[in-house]
């Protein structure tokens, strides 16, 4: 593929320029951000579509696999509902989040402990809103962390984590942070398993990471979205580390990527009992923003918190498909001369292809956003490219969202399957994205 229109929005497009735009009332703040990056990638290959270019889309991470049907069955049920409900969020929710993460993951926190809002981005926006400490975010990191941070006008101070640490971070790296800043209030945003690498922290990474946090007052926000997309097949296949440092941290959790329902918004903050001021403080503020959240959504969220074997069942086929998806293409991309830290959890898959450097740059791709660009020209796949995670746009990493499939079918078949998912179901169910991976290793070996 050579058409120009294939060409990724350039950042200067995409960007509130400041020509007359802090005259005409524009907060400064604002000059020079830009959409989110996976949303806008995700509007790009719509838009693409439906102009008859076929492109495989790595780029928004949205789970390709349905509700599951007693959620969907119980939003039906609750179609009518139409009050405002409290703030807080709906009180028989809240108590099937707290039973949910006692009996799933051993954090012990009570139903008012729990804050419900459309979405976990708008909560952690408002813990933005109402605490005034600096934000530590370790890179690569999710693309709106440090971009609310600065529409807000809060300090970020950016944590590097290395690819040989398996991108986790490192807690004497973390010490030494909060030893040269003073003691000031600070929140640390913990993401595990990670988007964008799908690496999860190891228990003994957490436990010193929360050593750190005790010794320096410091509050974590661990945002777990991903927790229960775990690829182990142990019954504690996911590790949070409020079992470690309980008095202060805020698990962040929802339905949109182990439930498929992004586009339903609603996520949840739970919080330590001793940061209950920090609930009140951002219950306030969604009193005066948002109000509450979807009555409908709320009353279905119910039925997905609490044990249902159906939901179950989906749950383990998902997870067998995407760890299967996962490992294969990264042993796809190593062959083609990628490097590949190999995930844990989620769908995501966060290769560098600095080793292929030389003959990169004999084809004019210096940087990643370079070989994202191509990557949609000459093979019609989307990808976004590292540096939009905060990674070194010369380590050429590019962040894959591999979720272009019917995921319903693929659960289908997963759960009339017993045996190993092997390459053959790979290409029968997940297609789309199996040719996507082929697409880029192509590319990267071509001369």
């Amino acid at each position: 593929m050579t058409d120009p229109s294939l060409r990724l929005p350039s950042r200067l497009s995409l960007s509130l320029t400041s020509t007359g735009a802090e005259e005409a009332g524009l907060d400064p703040r604002l000059v020079g951000l830009r959409p989110s990056a996976t949303l806008a990638i995700q509007e790009r290959s719509a838009q693409l579509a439906q102009s008859g270019v076929p492109v495989v889309r790595f780029g928004l991470g949205q789970s390709p696999f349905p509700v599951p049907l007693p959620v969907t069955d119980a939003l039906r049920a609750n179609a009518a509902q139409k009050e405002y409900l409290p703030v807080r969020g709906l009180p028989a929710l809240r108590v099937a989040i707290a039973r949910h993460l006692w009996n799933r993951h051993g954090v012990g926190r009570s139903s008012e402990d729990v804050l419900i809002a459309p979405g976990t981005k708008e909560l952690m926006f408002l813990l933005q809103v109402v605490f005034r400490g600096r934000v530590v975010v370790p890179t690569p990191a999710w693309v709106s962390y440090v971009p609310q941070a600065r529409i807000l006008g809060r300090d970020v101070s950016l944590l590097a984590t290395r690819e040989e640490d398996r991108f986790q971070i490192d807690p004497d790296a973390l010490d030494r942070l909060c030893r040269e800043g003073g003691r000031a209030p600070r929140v640390l945003i913990l993401n595990s398993p990670s988007n964008p690498t799908g690496v999860a922290h190891d228990r003994a990474r957490l436990a010193a990471i929360a050593d750190v946090a005790r010794a320096h007052g410091m509050i974590v926000l661990s945002d777990e979205i991903y927790g229960e997309l775990h690829f182990s097949t142990s019954q504690a296949r996911h590790t949070s580390i409020a079992t470690m440092y309980d008095e202060g941290t805020i698990v962040s959790t929802g339905l949109s990527k182990w439930c498929g329902a992004g586009g339903w918004r609603l996520g949840c903050f739970v919080f330590p009992p001793r940061l209950r001021w920090l609930l009140d403080a951002m219950a306030v503020v969604a009193s005066e923003t948002y109000s509450a959240t979807s009555a409908p959504i709320q009353h279905a969220a119910v039925r997905a918190f609490q044990p249902d074997p159906r939901i179950e069942a989906d749950l383990v086929a998902s997870r067998r498909v995407l760890g299967a998806l996962v490992r294969w293409a990264c042993a796809r991309l190593r062959d083609a001369g990628a490097r590949v830290v190999e995930p844990d959890a989620a769908f995501y898959v966060f290769p560098s292809f600095e080793p292929l450097r030389a003959q990169l740059e004999a084809r004019g791709i210096h940087d990643d956003v370079q070989l994202a660009e191509r990557l949609l020209i000459d093979e019609g796949v989307a990808a976004l490219p590292g540096s939009e995670f905060g990674a070194d746009p010369r380590a050429l990493h590019l962040r894959l969202a591999l979720v272009d499939f019917d995921g319903a079918r693929a659960l289908t078949a997963a759960a009339a399957s017993a045996g190993a998912i092997d390459e053959t179901f790979l290409r029968a169910w997940c297609a789309p994205t199996v040719h996507g991976i082929e697409r880029i290793a192509r590319f990267a070996t071509a001369s």
